[in-house]
């Protein structure tokens, strides 16, 4: 198949939506698809061989540094480009719901090609960089404007999860759901490290996301200040955002050491596997790819039991979940979990097993399901209709 990927930002993966799109083109050519991209960024940073329709970024005035602020960019819609990748496609994917998806999928429908659409935005990480995260109207009207400008015209909407697939129903979503994980990446195993001279003699608890209010990295902070073993404890917050400096000035005046940092990859990789113990407190999460990259390399996670996040699906019982925005219920999950490492030692193993269930070559073949199905429902309605007998 040729596949265009229309995503405002792809090149600069900051965020895992950007992070999750590279992966599945990656393995879409590795499944001998060609796949090109319709996005912003600059020409020098494609491969060698490959095609891209590159736009330039829309700035907002008044909204910019929000929007900057959580890790996204619009791209400023360039039609002709728009037209050039469409037309060479067999089919389309969009993955966000701004702008760029909105006109590409009029030239789509223009030129009656088939495309699919992806729900990676939920509203209410949108809502929570205003502080109204939690103010239900205002999550229902982003719902309703994101059906209204993008997917009431999608007959195949690709859900990382069962929870926004029901979600997206509730919200008057009727295209058909394809709950299709956005995958483990395959480098993510159990694996164990001695720790380095920094963390060493310390119980290691990691959290990876971007620092920003709906992540609640907070509660976690004021877990580990109220944990029994907080002297012997280490927290590790990796990633980057707005909140930063507000939860370094937490973490002072509650005179703990946090180990701030954005990690690449590899050093990602040896981070887990000298960590104890994984936390994933965010209020709102379609998925949580952080979440399942740690217990992929072995760590028991403790999980934000938030009616807004599809992440407690991952916890195989009780002792991995907590009571959303409860520190003192985190502390005393993070001390069980201290106090019994032979039981910790044996969630690792089961959590290890859990993330094969979410293999991304087994996630993209079933997108390849969904490709192959929009283009056979194009072919079969673009068929004329047989001539009544007479």
């Amino acid at each position: 198949m040729k596949i265009l990927m229309v995503i405002d930002q792809f090149y600069a993966a900051n965020n895992g939506m950007t992070i999750s799109a590279r992966r599945f083109a990656e393995v879409l050519r590795q499944h001998g698809h060609e796949v090109r991209i319709a996005s912003t960024e600059k020409p020098e940073q494609l491969s060698e061989g490959e095609t891209a329709y590159l736009m330039e970024k829309q700035y907002i005035p008044v909204f910019d540094k929000l929007v900057s602020s959580q890790g996204m960019t619009f791209a400023k819609t360039d039609e002709k480009l728009l037209e050039e990748g469409i037309a060479w496609a067999d089919v389309v994917h969009f993955l966000v719901p701004f702008a760029l998806t909105h006109h590409g999928l009029k030239i789509a429908e223009r030129m009656h090609k088939p495309f699919t659409a992806a729900f990676h935005v939920q509203p209410e990480n949108v809502s929570s960089s205003i502080h109204l995260g939690k103010v239900d109207f205002v999550n229902a009207g982003i719902y309703h404007w994101f059906h209204y400008y993008v997917y009431k015209n999608c007959e195949h909407i690709h859900c990382p999860s069962q929870f926004i697939a029901d979600e997206l129903r509730k919200h008057g979503y009727t295209g058909q759901l394809h709950v299709i994980s956005n995958g483990i990446d395959p480098d993510f195993v159990y694996r164990k490290l001695p720790k380095d001279a920094s963390l060493a003699g310390k119980f290691v608890i990691l959290m990876v996301g971007r620092l920003s209010i709906e992540k609640r990295q907070d509660v976690l902070i004021d877990a580990v200040a109220k944990s029994r073993h907080r002297d012997e404890i280490q927290l590790v917050l990796a990633g980057k955002g707005p909140r930063q400096e507000a939860l370094e000035k937490q973490a002072d005046q509650l005179g703990l050491s946090v180990r701030f940092g954005f990690y690449p990859k590899p050093q990602l990789l040896d981070l887990i596997a000298m960590s104890d113990l994984y936390v994933h407190a965010a209020d709102m999460e379609i998925e949580a790819m952080s979440c399942m990259e740690a217990f992929a390399g072995g760590l028991v996670p403790i999980i934000a039991n938030s009616p807004k996040s599809a992440t407690p699906q991952f916890a195989i019982d009780s002792r991995s979940i907590f009571e959303a925005g409860n520190s003192s219920d985190l502390a005393d999950h993070i001390d069980y979990w201290f106090e019994h490492p032979e039981e910790r030692q044996q969630m690792e193993y089961a959590y290890a097993e859990l993330a094969k269930q979410y293999d991304l070559e087994q996630c993209v073949r079933q997108a390849e399901a969904m490709f192959e199905q929009a283009i056979a429902e194009n072919k079969e309605n673009a068929q004329p209709a047989e001539a009544a007998p007479v």
